[in-house]
């Protein structure tokens, strides 16, 4: 039986590591969500998310997983057989393209290789040509986390307005947020999708919807079903988030504190932080790679994700058996590839609390798997993140 020491070195892409100020917050008896001291943390949690999101306007909360503000997303904005406009960028864009077909809406499914993001002109030219207006929305995962791949957005955004489209931008920023640049208001996102357990360091279950008076308009006219998941219930006077059940005091009680360190840090600082750490991660891999084996399932370095790297290896190797050697011999947990990419792919999360010791002890961990597997791969990776740090 193999016995584990130290403590684990968690790097998917989510969940990712809870800083100990963030367990401890958490770490107490819940209160009355009714009561005036609860109100005021809820409140101070709402403004806090709109810094995070960059928007004037309210960011609602609910007790879910992403999937669930993925769900909200569309109830609120579309009828049962409108048309949504989507971009195949890998897994998650793939589920969300389920999702809508579930809801009965008619998804037009922009073709993608799953090694780039969605293609801005692509959008443009499917919105050009619809000169009716029938699509409703464009749906657009920022932040690719199965392939490691970032959209430009606000090149997207461009495209919508060079079409002259009123077509709501509806966007997945679910393991871009507080991890990369991301601004609601000046992409003109109507409708932002958040989640706690990747760049604000929470455990998962809770879900954000970002939410502008063009989307909250739309809700007024949306036909879908929905109650759970009904942005009206949980903002009667449009304007003041609140919640419609009982909702995660605990959760809350993490999410202020995490919104604090966030803010002690600066935005600024810690998207620089994670472009740092990125950086160290794909020095690593293009090193190992120069024997052939492995590569960056991103090809695009403008796309690169700052928070997450997906790793392609040769098809003569198994990325699980790599997987499975790293958490055996160093306690250090990756992430799978996903859907085509299973067993091919190996991913590297490298968002929320995470430092340079941290970054260089998991691609030491992954180095010593290679030789210890026999992958081959060019040594001194893990020289190449230090040298590229220091």
């Amino acid at each position: 039986m193999t016995i584990l020491r130290g403590r684990q070195f968690l790097h998917t892409p989510g969940p990712t590591n809870m800083p100990d100020r963030i367990l401890r917050a958490m770490d107490r008896p819940a209160i009355d969500h009714r009561s005036s001291e609860f109100k005021r943390l809820a409140s101070e949690c709402f403004d806090g998310l709109r810094g995070v999101f960059k928007t004037k306007h309210p960011v609602l909360v609910f007790p879910s997983s992403g999937h669930g503000a993925w769900e909200a997303a569309l109830v609120n904005t579309c009828s049962a057989g409108d048309t949504v406009l989507m971009a195949e960028t890998g897994a998650f864009s793939d589920m969300w393209k389920k999702m809508a077909v579930a809801l009965g809406l008619a998804v037009e499914y922009l073709p993608g290789d799953w090694r780039h993001g969605a293609n801005p002109d692509a959008v443009y030219d499917r919105l050009a040509e619809d000169r009716a207006h029938n699509i409703r929305a464009v749906a657009i995962v920022h932040n690719e986390t199965s392939t490691g791949v970032t959209t430009r957005l606000s090149e997207v955004r461009e495209a919508i307005d060079r079409a002259n489209h009123p077509a709501l931008f509806l966007v997945d920023t679910i393991s871009s947020l507080a991890s990369m640049e991301f601004c609601m208001d000046e992409w003109k996102v109507d409708v932002a999708v958040g989640g706690s357990q990747k760049g604000l360091m929470l455990p998962p279950g809770l879900s954000f919807n970002g939410v502008n008076k063009k989307a909250l308009l739309s809700a007024r006219s949306s036909r879908m079903p929905r109650r759970y998941w009904d942005w009206n219930a949980f903002m009667p006077d449009g304007k003041t988030p609140g919640f419609l059940s009982t909702p995660s005091i605990n959760m809350f009680f993490g999410l202020h504190e995490a919104l604090i360190m966030l803010n002690e840090e600066g935005l600024d600082r810690v998207f620089a932080r994670h472009a740092r750490l990125a950086g160290a991660v794909r020095q690593a891999v293009s090193h190992w790679g120069r024997e052939g084996a492995v590569e960056l399932l991103s090809r695009d370095p403008r796309e690169h994700s700052n928070s997450v790297s997906a790793i392609l290896m040769a098809d003569r190797y198994n990325a699980d058996d790599l997987r499975a050697a790293c958490i055996k011999h160093t306690n250090v947990a990756l992430a799978a590839g996903l859907d085509r990419f299973s067993g091919k792919v190996f991913r590297i999360g490298h968002l929320g609390d995470l430092n340079e010791p941290m970054i260089l002890g998991t691609l030491s961990a992954i180095e010593m798997t290679l030789k210890k597997t026999g992958v081959a791969y060019r040594p001194g990776g893990t020289t190449a993140a230090i040298d590229y740090l220091a």
